[in-house]
């Protein structure tokens, strides 16, 4: 799992992939759908879909002459999962901080 974890945070690091994911929330799309905002080439595009491949987040099926994507949530899913650990951290760190200003606060 923390393979799949690291690859799908790599994959969420770059704007252009999450706003692939964006537009893959809404259906299917083509690669060059996805190029189109971005004023990028197909194969600059298809490079950033083959790392959200990789990373477990889309598929990809090839119908006549296009490929198409589709959006596969799990691996968000165990991201949100993993991250949702530290809700607890920070919502004590945040309670201290609030108690700290509340004592010095006149």
């Amino acid at each position: 799992m923390v393979e799949r974890l690291d690859a799908t945070f790599a994959a969420l690091a770059d704007p252009t992939r999450r706003a692939m994911l964006a537009a893959l929330q809404s259906g299917e799309r083509s690669i060059g759908d996805l190029a189109a905002p971005h004023a990028m080439s197909f194969a600059g595009a298809a490079k950033h879909v083959g790392v959200l491949e990789r990373a477990g987040l889309i598929e990809r099926r090839k119908a006549g002459r296009q490929q198409l994507c589709r959006l596969r949530a799990a691996p968000l899913r165990e991201a949100d999962d993993w991250l949702r650990q530290w809700s607890a951290f920070w919502t004590t760190s945040l309670d201290r901080l609030e108690a700290i200003i509340a004592e010095d606060t006149p």
